[in-house]
């Protein structure tokens, strides 16, 4: 089911972000068959509880081995898609690189996730999300003003720049091989993919409309009117009232509707003695009034004040409380997949729907099934397994 329906795509287990890139294919329809050390398999392990696993066929295979390389190849044969997220220059040491996969298939489609990229000065030294968003200037910022970046999870990199980069690196090569009937190495870094996110800001940068100070901007939590507030209950409210008519309802909402419209220069007063919306001066000022009026109620009660207004105000949840929370109730945005509340697949598809995912493997599950699929006799399994070939 779903639009990759009949894609078959060969994962090499690794973290995070080529895992999450597999996870959004395979929620999609794609055939993922995850490759697994042999360490890892076993009667005693464990499937695993990690979203970014579910949905795929695990196979053990030891990539140190030549037996191990040689069951990797024949795969390649019949794959659409190769992911590998070592260094660079690994597979190509294995036996299992670029060129030797596209003289098993030329159709190959084979994806490189890493974080510096397959060249440059830093591309053979470790790092890590933090790392990439550093260089990247995705880090900078984020944080609020004369204090320091805040790490925004490991969501900028690992995810958004690399693994959804990813997906759509695959998707992008799949489709141009449909005319030029050949496969393609992709070599998607995580630095790249995240400064790929911030191509806005250096739209507002060129523009003016952006200063270097952190948070001093309007979407850095500078402006008063785009930021989060404490509730009366200890818990918080997101307010992103950036338009006009959007801050007029949000302070509709509070019961401050007599202040300044929101044009309002800093001489000129109002009802209310709070200065204009894009007053800069004026916004410490705005901040507190601000403040001080969510404090009056709980988020429950701010939640239902707001509700059916567009003045852009929304609780703050955690993942505990999200999947709950009617809108993403109602649309199914959190499922169960093995006794596990995550996010469901999307996008969604109104002519091909993707399934509900299946749980994670328990590592190496289908090995015996992949290699008799692969024309591998029960004696040669045994042998591959006795040798430490396969797990």
């Amino acid at each position: 089911m779903g639009p990759l329906d009949g894609v078959r795509v060969i994962e090499i287990a690794s973290l995070a972000p080529a895992p999450f890139g597999c996870m959004v294919l395979s929620d999609l329809g794609a055939d993922v068959l995850r490759v697994e050390r042999p360490e890892s398999c076993g009667p005693a392990a464990a499937a695993p509880v990690d979203p970014l696993s579910r949905g795929r066929r695990s196979i053990g295979l030891n990539l140190k081995d030549p037996d191990g390389i040689s069951v990797l190849l024949r795969l390649t044969e019949e794959a659409d898609v190769l992911v590998e997220g070592f260094r660079p220059g690994v597979t190509e040491r294995l036996g299992c690189g670029p060129a030797e996969c596209a003289q098993r298939n030329p159709r190959l489609v084979y994806a490189r996730m890493t974080g510096w990229g397959q060249h440059g000065p830093l591309a053979a030294t470790a790092g890590h999300d933090i790392d990439y968003i550093g260089v990247s200037g995705a880090l900078d910022p984020i944080g609020r003003a004369g204090q320091r970046p805040v790490p925004p999870l490991n969501l900028v990199a690992d995810f958004g720049g690399g693994g959804m980069l990813l997906a759509l690196g695959v998707l992008a090569a799949l489709l141009e091989r449909e005319r030029s009937g050949l496969g393609q190495v992709i070599d998607a870094a995580m630095v790249d993919g995240s400064a790929l996110l911030t191509s806005f800001l250096h739209g507002l940068r060129a523009a003016g409309a952006w200063q270097d100070e952190r948070g001093t901007n309007l979407l850095d939590g500078g402006a008063p009117f785009y930021d989060t507030y404490q509730t009366a209950d200890g818990r918080y409210v997101a307010v992103g009232a950036l338009e006009p008519k959007f801050y007029a309802a949000l302070l509709a909402g509070l019961g401050l509707a007599g202040a300044k419209p929101a044009d309002a220069g800093p001489g000129e007063t109002g009802d209310v003695s709070l200065p204009g919306q894009y007053d800069r001066a004026g916004w410490p000022v705005l901040r507190a009034r601000l403040a001080e009026a969510f404090l009056g109620r709980t988020q429950a009660e701010w939640a239902e004040v707001f509700a059916g207004t567009d003045a852009c105000v929304a609780p703050v949840l955690g993942p505990a409380l999200a999947p709950a929370h009617p809108h993403n109730a109602e649309r199914g945005t959190f499922i169960e997949v093995g006794g596990v509340v995550q996010p469901a697949p999307a996008p969604r598809f109104g002519r091909t729907p993707a399934g509900r995912p299946q749980p994670p493997p328990r590592p190496g599950a289908d090995t015996d099934a992949v290699l008799t699929g692969l024309g591998y006799s029960a004696a040669q399994i045994t042998a591959l397994r006795a040798s430490g070939a396969v797990g």
